[in-house]
């Protein structure tokens, strides 16, 4: 039996946007990017991408939900997943969620391992800001933790969001066999 990881603790940062920025970063050039919307995104396609964007950064919440829970919000109206495919295969997603009455929130974003490094980061944040505000909110809102790339929060910022709270929190990491139990459903 496989012993439970040590639970972790961490600073989240709550970040707003009250804006939108006055230009986004262009398109990377003499790149093969896509960026898709999925639409009713199937639950083990969100669960993988969750997985392999999230998994040494501890992102284990929505892995814990069972599929009538993860339903029930992912295909929640306004509900807005985007898939980036580099070279033709996944290499990131966000998932934007609106917050009554007048927020959305940028609940993920992030990019798998082979994307990074790549110059579009700034890029496809630009993306999923641009996205986030053609919902017509009042803010834009995303958090961030101290157990994130290095690089979140002060990219975060670059782009226009601006720290408005934090807050202490443990993470539970999940177990091998609890993370296969949830990807593999």
């Amino acid at each position: 039996m496989m012993e439970r990881p040590d639970p972790i603790e961490v600073t989240v940062t709550f970040l707003e946007m009250t804006k939108p920025p006055a230009r986004y970063a262009p398109l990377p050039v003499g790149r093969q990017i896509a960026l898709l919307r999925a639409r009713k995104i199937p639950l083990h396609f969100y669960r993988y991408l969750l997985d392999r964007v999230g998994r040494k950064w501890h992102w284990v919440n929505a892995l814990r939900l069972s599929d009538e829970e993860l339903a029930s919000s992912l295909h929640a109206p306004g509900r807005d997943v985007r898939v980036l495919y580099l070279d033709g295969a996944p290499a990131g997603f966000f998932d934007l969620k609106p917050q009554l009455p007048d927020h959305t929130e940028l609940a993920y974003f992030g990019m798998m391992d082979q994307a990074m490094g790549q110059g579009i980061g700034r890029w496809f944040l630009g993306a999923a800001i641009e996205a986030a505000w053609a919902t017509d909110p009042q803010a834009v809102t995303v958090q961030t933790c101290t157990l994130d790339h290095p690089a979140a929060l002060p990219l975060y910022q670059k782009l226009g969001f601006v720290p408005v709270g934090q807050k202490q929190e443990t993470v539970f990491p999940l177990t091998p066999s609890e993370r296969a139990e949830s990807v593999m459903r």
